[in-house]
């Protein structure tokens, strides 16, 4: 069938990370984990330590908090599968940085137009924070809309959405293998 591609969403410790790792294992071949964050605080650097000794050793690890699709490109051909954990502080992450809303949105397109063209298998992870409660700050409300429309623009891309919730996969979206030949005549 080939290479196919996966968004995990949920809310903060719903499960995405562990349920993301089980599916890179159960894919066979080479895997990268593209890790977004960074260790700016001890809290940070115990997390980013924990999820790397829950990684297999000979998985390699990319840490690229800013240039997602750039990384993911030079990974054609080296990997058969490309797991990244998280959107949502490659969002954060950006925004730190200055860019623009419209900067952050072709980004997401860079990044939903390379899920499409199927380089390898391809899992991404992002928080779902459309459900919670409405940001107080206006910087917060900035933050929560383009997540979601970022969240938005990869779901349609990909092949497969899952929401995880309590630990749970509950399947959003499952492309059928006859809908990926259509897409391609």
């Amino acid at each position: 069938m080939g290479p196919s591609s996966l968004l995990i969403v949920g809310g903060a410790r719903s499960g995405k990370s562990r349920y993301a790792l089980t599916q890179a294992r159960a894919a066979a071949g080479r895997v990268a984990v593209v890790a977004t964050a960074e260790p700016l605080d001890a809290e940070m650097a115990a997390r980013i330590a924990r999820h790397r000794r829950e990684r297999p050793a000979s998985w390699l690890t990319v840490e690229e908090p800013l240039e997602l699709v750039a990384t993911l490109s030079r990974l054609r051909g080296s990997v058969d599968t490309a797991l990244v954990d998280c959107l949502t502080l490659w969002v954060s992450n950006q925004l730190q940085r200055g860019l623009a809303d419209e900067a952050i949105l072709a980004n997401a397109e860079g990044l939903a137009k390379l899920a499409d063209e199927r380089p390898y298998g391809l899992i991404l992870v992002s928080n779902e924070v459309g459900q919670g409660v409405h940001p107080a700050t206006a910087s917060g409300l900035r933050f929560q809309e383009l997540l979601g429309m970022v969240n938005q623009t990869v779901a349609h891309a990909v092949d497969r959405v899952v929401l995880m919730v309590a630990g749970l996969p509950l399947t959003l979206k499952e492309a059928r293998p006859h809908d990926r030949a259509r897409e391609g005549s």
